[in-house]
C-alpha cells in the first residue's frame, strides 16, 4: 500500500537540503534491487532520481559534468 513519506537529502557537494517524496512501494522495489529506479519511481524527475542515487543535486551535477 502506498504511504506518503519524505526523504531529506543534503547534496554532498553544495550541502543544500532537498526533499523528495517517492512512492513507498516503488522506493522499496528499487532499494531491494527488484527494479531500476526509472521504472520503480517514474513519478520523480530525473534530477530527483539522481539525487537519490548519488546524493548530487542537479546544479552540482551540471557543474561536475558540463555539456560539451
Amino acid at each position: 500500500m502506498y504511504q506518503d513519506f519524505t526523504i531529506e537529502i543534503n547534496c554532498w557537494r553544495c550541502h543544500e537540503p532537498y526533499r523528495v517524496k517517492p512512492n513507498s512501494e516503488g522506493f522499496a522495489e528499487w532499494i531491494r534491487g527488484d527494479a531500476l529506479i526509472q521504472d520503480a519511481l517514474p513519478e520523480l524527475t530525473a534530477d530527483q532520481r539522481e539525487l537519490l542515487m548519488s546524493g548530487t543535486c542537479d546544479r552540482c551535477w551540471n557543474a561536475l559534468f558540463p555539456e560539451e
